[in-house]
């Protein structure tokens, strides 16, 4: 769906996306690890920190054998040393413990790794508390899960990386997979599915790693049990480099002003404390950097890893530029970028020149003869009301049977991106448009060409169904087509429009409307779409889908400084579900019929089941706590979480806390080639529940509705069938799945960024929260007003003494507040999770961090923001 229109001016880094793995143009000669004195050469090589990789051979025979294991590897935010690659089977994550062990690989690099023997696996002691087993979860709900995804705390830090992390994956929002982003902690000897402990300035990138206490490594593990064991492993080579190299940080002299290397170099200071220390050549480094270092405290810079020799703690490489003062939205946010690789370069010429050249453009003559002409059909977009890439709109014309004929009619984008055209690689390179808004097309394409907009002629591609009032498929029709849009309404038009059914709405609060159609005609258009989206939408849940509805803030913005001034949860209303309802069944009637063509060679979207030792963890959780839930199923879960609670305030909240909780376990919903996968029951969609499922209405920012376009056109005759062979195909699929991954984080990371300056800026802010977690000297809860989570700790409040102890297999953490007055008794409060209790968040004295504090039971009432206006959001299709 749509942007918000907020942009900002980014100034592109010269070094292109991805790592060289020669030096650049200043060469910066031997790396600090291959340093050698003269006397130190008289006694041999260097000693090895790290040990070499293994030959591609060798890795590619142990894999077959099944005697090493691939993974994506997760690194702890908060706990550096912690990193994990998930388990094939679906078990518990498979740890590997430390730097060394970790050989060099990044956070998301796919790796090999080689189990120790048992003896030195992880033992996970029954009754530890403060402990995750499985470490950093990033959550990637999948969009047609979720609705909305809740805005995680900052994973690169600001100074505040979050508190508790999820880096489960998930995906984006048709609803598709069901959920939002949340973190929380399981806790007592279940594993906590949440993960990155926070502790509060305990953790330094350069102090030394110390096991953490709740840990060991036993030297006879046989009689332990089975399950307080965890699989560990080294990893012995690299399959493919996935993280960008790239880092924002901080320079700083070397501590050693009478080395060597203090004369050549310069130590950058990842903010991310995945991220080694860097070496990079003080010829890169600003002129007055060695004299005046202090000038330099607060400034942003970005590096990228060049090496990192196998004798060296810290990695080499150059410094690419320098970003502005931390702190700041736009220097911080042009940093995420290049970390996750984003490409937010202008457009090249060549690529410009892959564009119709003679404006204003017009349809050629030729396509009204190879296209269905619907210019004078009652036709309409539904979009946030700062949409400018408009690239679906809809239709519904009652039939005289009682029957109706609903189209989606989406942009026709491949016709103007030709197969293996500079503007067809660079579009494929950045796979998906990004939050904020990094666009991956041209804009005379997002914002004119293609895009729907109102009494214009366009060109489209249509699903026209004939449907039941209840939603019944009788017909289905796919083409080519041109439309002609008779307004473009907002979702709140739509929204007035379904919440006054007999009433006409006036013209004046409504948009512009085609003098051939009549507001009445588009209003009834509208109430017939919601009367059978109710349908289809009753059905989907009878039939087992899956929602998992999380907070998702909304931020409204100053307009002179692009500063965020309020915020507010967006509330996913009726006019949304309207036009989700469609997306779903046009993508879903679209994968039916492209499998169904090339069974081999379609473009379709799984979404794997919830992870087995996730699942099984939260389910013990809930029996710990009373809570009668059922997950042996998408729809069962579903009926759980809807059914179970009641409509006050505590069931509300406490239904959040458990929707978040069961986000945890869920995959990443994933594209991919059919021909690459012989089980057809892999894919299947576990949250929407149905067989076969693919994107095909977002063409403008989703490259993957692109190429699904091109097999739709295909299947129907209308060009050749696209010459791709299923590996390759399946390689693009990759690609998209990767770049939706980045762009993901980034739009959370964002959220966080423009959260921190709105407290900064706007706070101390108070709210209601309710405590997900309880840890020995810390809780963790979800902020209800601004749908964040925080982890409040016991130290930071004025307590007289605190007490942790398990009632039952509870945990329950007993604060003793210090009394306001001398002849006051101290106050007693009991903390346990589903506790609801009130919470200041306030920014602390680093830049963009921000903490929460507990209120003092009994104080006055909570402050509250003013009611903003609504900010616009991304359609739930998104």
């Amino acid at each position: 769906m749509s942007h918000p229109d907020y942009r900002l001016t980014l100034r592109p880094l010269e070094t292109p996306r991805g790592v060289s793995s020669v030096v650049g143009p200043h060469g910066v000669g031997a790396s600090p690890g291959d340093k050698k004195s003269k006397n130190k050469s008289l006694r041999g090589k260097k000693k090895s920190i790290f040990e070499t990789y293994m030959s591609k051979e060798d890795v590619s025979e142990g894999l077959k054998r099944g005697t090493l294991i691939q993974g994506i590897l997760r690194i702890n935010p908060k706990k550096f040393h912690e990193a994990f690659i998930p388990s094939p089977d679906g078990d518990r994550d498979i740890f590997i413990d430390g730097v060394v062990a970790r050989n060099r690989a990044l956070n998301g690099d796919l790796v090999v790794v080689k189990l120790f023997p048992e003896e030195q696996w992880k033992v996970i002691k029954p009754d530890s508390n403060d402990k995750e087993t499985e470490g950093a979860y990033e959550s990637y709900l999948p969009e047609e899960l979720c609705g909305s995804l809740l805005p995680q705390q900052s994973l690169k830090g600001y100074n505040d990386s979050p508190d508790v992390i999820i880096e489960a994956q998930f995906d984006d929002s048709d609803s598709e997979d069901g959920h939002g982003n949340t973190q929380n902690i399981l806790v007592d000897g279940v594993k906590k599915l949440s993960v990155c402990l926070h502790e509060k300035g305990k953790e330094d990138a350069g102090a030394p790693v110390t096991k953490d206490e709740n840990t060991s490594m036993a030297q006879d593990t046989r009689t332990l049990p089975e399950k307080s064991l965890q699989r560990s492993a080294k990893v012995v080579y690299i399959l493919e480099k996935k993280h960008s190299r790239a880092a924002t940080g901080f320079l700083k002299l070397l501590a050693d002003k009478n080395s060597e290397l203090f004369r050549k170099y310069a130590l950058f200071s990842p903010s991310d404390h995945r991220v080694p220390r860097i070496y990079v050549p003080l010829k890169d480094c600003p002129q007055d950097f060695v004299t005046r270092p202090k000038d330099y405290a607060n400034t942003l810079f970005i590096c990228r890893i060049v090496d990192w020799k196998e004798d060296s703690n810290f990695a080499l490489g150059q410094l690419a530029k320098s970003l502005g003062q931390a702190g700041e939205i736009e220097p911080e946010t042009e940093g995420i970028l290049t970390e996750y690789g984003v490409d937010f370069s202008d457009f090249s010429s060549e690529v410009l020149e892959c564009l119709p050249q003679g404006l204003p453009w017009t349809i050629p003559p030729e396509e009204f003869n190879k296209r269905r002409d619907l210019r004078k059909d009652c036709i309409f977009t539904i979009d946030p009301s700062t949409a400018r890439d408009l690239d679906d709109a809809l239709s519904c014309k009652p039939l005289t049977d009682g029957n109706f004929e609903v189209g989606v009619h989406i942009a026709d984008v491949s016709y103007f991106v030709p197969e293996g055209s500079d503007l067809d690689k660079v579009a494929a390179e950045r796979a998906t448009s990004v939050y904020l808004v990094i666009p991956m097309l041209p804009r005379l394409l997002c914002e004119e060409l293609c895009s729907l907009n109102p009494m214009t002629d366009k060109l489209t591609f249509s699903v026209i169904w004939t449907l039941t009032p209840k939603g019944k498929i009788l017909d289905e029709w796919f083409g080519r087509t041109i439309i002609r849009s008779c307004t473009k309404l907002s979702y709140e038009h739509a929204q007035s429009m379904i919440e006054s059914p007999t009433k006409k709405i006036p013209e004046k609060e409504l948009p512009p409307i085609s003098p051939e159609h009549t507001s009445e005609e588009v209003h009834r258009a509208v109430l017939n779409l919601h009367g059978i989206a109710k349908e289809l939408r009753k059905q989907r849940f009878v039939d087992g889908a899956l929602r998992l509805d999380q907070l998702k803030l909304a931020f409204t913005l100053d307009h002179e400084t692009g500063l965020p001034q309020g915020c507010h949860i967006y509330e996913y209303r009726d006019s949304n579900k309207l036009v989700e309802e469609f997306m779903l069944l046009a993508n879903m009637a679209v994968a039916h019929k492209i499998h169904r063509a090339f069974p081999e060679r379609a473009l379709l979207r799984r979404h794997p089941p919830p992870q087995t030792k996730m699942l099984n963890d939260l389910v013990e959780f809930c029996d710990q706590m009373g809570l009668s839930m059922d997950f042996s199923s998408a729809g069962a879960l579903n009926k759980s979480l809807t059914e179970t609670f009641g409509d006050d305030k505590y069931s509300l909240a406490r239904k959040e806390v458990l929707t978040n909780m069961c986000s945890r376990p869920m995959q990443m919903a994933l594209y991919f080639c059919s021909g690459m996968l012989q089980d057809q029951a892999q894919f299947r969609h576990y949250a929407l529940n149905v067989p076969l499922y693919t994107h095909f209405t977002s063409p403008i920012r989703r490259f993957a509705d692109v190429l699904v376009h091109r097999l739709l056109a295909a299947t129907l005759g209308y060009r050749e069938v696209p010459n791709v062979e299923p590996d390759a195909l399946q390689k693009q699929a990759d690609h998209c799945n990767d770049r939706r991954m980045a762009s993901k984080r980034v739009q959370e990371l964002s959220t966080s960024l423009f959260f921190s300056v709105l407290v900064k800026e706007s706070g101390p802010l108070e709210s209601e929260a309710m405590v997900l977690g309880v840890l020995n000297q810390a809780f963790d809860v979800l902020v209800l007003r601004y749908g964040v989570q925080k982890r409040v700790y016991c130290n930071a409040l004025p307590l007289r003494s605190h007490h942790f102890q398990r009632v039952g297999k509870k945990p329950e953490l007993t604060l003793l507040w210090e009394p306001e007055a001398m002849e006051q008794e101290p106050v007693r409060q009991v903390i346990t999770i589903f506790s609801l209790v009130e919470v200041v968040l306030q920014a602390e004295d680093a830049a963009l961090k921000y903490s929460a504090i507990l209120k003092r039971p009994g104080t006055e009432g909570l402050l509250g923001l003013q009611d903003e206006e609504e900010c616009d959001h991304d359609q739930q299709e998104d």
